[in-house]
């Protein structure tokens, strides 16, 4: 038998852009011990503001920088002998050495590219260590000032694989089956590059008669993604999801909504829209977590397009 078939997933973790933290979140000299792509870093704010992802362990003799790191200036000082790391990953200080040897000038902890863009820190992935080879979608309705101030955020700890959780935008089935929406939700799905959009237009009854409706769902890679609800209630939906491990993710959504009247709004559809996508979630973990990745799968002529999302999303696995 394959070794790949005893596997739930046959796939490693795709490569991309990531969220993984808030800008918030992570306030200057400010260090925290994390897991991300199956690996261990460090993630720390210098006294400069710029935000560093390192690899979890001290070169020197291997202490975890995380737990019990601190930072000074702009390094991150290690727990155990206070070597000081760069947060380009090279040696800053040794402070009790009379001289910084020849061999730890040449070494470096491994960096991931990190950016700060829609109040999120992001980090590149790629498991050869590849440079980033696109950019991160910037929204502009999170500096907009008609659109609210802060997100409403909710996080999911879900054990699958971040394909498996992204297949569910282009099944339109189980729209019907595990969310219970009265018909099969119909869309147009197109690829560019890196990127895949969807558009579904609906027309919604309301006291104020019909309105014209649309989703529009966007897809940087596999880890940076965003859909739009524009109708009754605008609403901007960052859906992130990053691995932990290759059948482990985290998922964050950060939802912002335009003011009325310039106010955010509060209770009502607007609060139902965030509701329901809350409720859709959870209604999904269940499968996620006990399902199998279907290689071959058996498929019907109102699944969706599985097929061409699957082919798409096979760019982002190295090699």
């Amino acid at each position: 038998m394959n070794e790949n078939t005893k596997k739930r997933y046959p796939m490693p973790i795709p490569f991309g852009w990531y969220c993984i933290d808030t800008s918030a979140s992570l306030e200057i000299g400010q260090v925290k011990a994390v897991r991300y792509f199956g690996e261990d870093q460090v993630l720390f704010r210098g006294q400069n503001g710029e935000v560093s992802m390192l690899d979890a362990y001290c070169p020197h003799l291997g202490a975890h920088l995380g737990h019990g790191g601190i930072v000074k200036d702009n390094c991150i000082e290690c727990p155990f002998h206070a070597w000081r790391w760069k947060t380009d990953g090279t040696i800053g200080d040794i402070p009790y050495a009379t001289n910084i040897p020849p061999k730890a000038r040449e070494v470096a902890i491994f960096r991931y590219p990190t950016v700060e863009a829609n109040n999120l820190i992001y980090a590149w992935y790629h498991p050869d260590g590849l440079k980033p080879m696109y950019d991160v979608t910037i929204h502009p309705e999170i500096d907009d000032p008609e659109w609210a101030d802060e997100f409403v955020a909710f996080e999911y700890n879900i054990n699958c694989h971040i394909q498996d959780m992204a297949e569910n935008a282009v099944d339109a089935a189980h729209f019907k089956y595990v969310h219970g929406v009265v018909s099969y939700p119909e869309f147009e799905v197109s690829y560019q590059d890196q990127k895949r959009t969807s558009v579904q237009r609906a027309d919604m009854e309301t006291p104020r008669g019909t309105i014209k409706g649309q989703i529009t769902a966007f897809s940087n890679g596999p880890g940076d993604s965003a859909t739009k609800f524009e109708g009754i209630c605008d609403t901007l939906l960052l859906g992130m999801t990053t691995p932990v491990e290759s059948e482990k993710c985290i998922t964050r959504f950060f939802f912002l909504q335009k003011k009325v009247d310039g106010k955010t709004p509060t209770g009502g559809v607007s609060a139902a829209i965030i509701a329901d996508i809350d409720k859709q979630v959870k209604e999904d973990i269940p499968i996620w977590e006990h399902k199998k990745y279907a290689e071959k799968p058996v498929l019907c002529d109102k699944d969706g397009p599985i097929a061409q999302f699957r082919k798409h999303y096979s760019n982002f696995y190295a090699g």
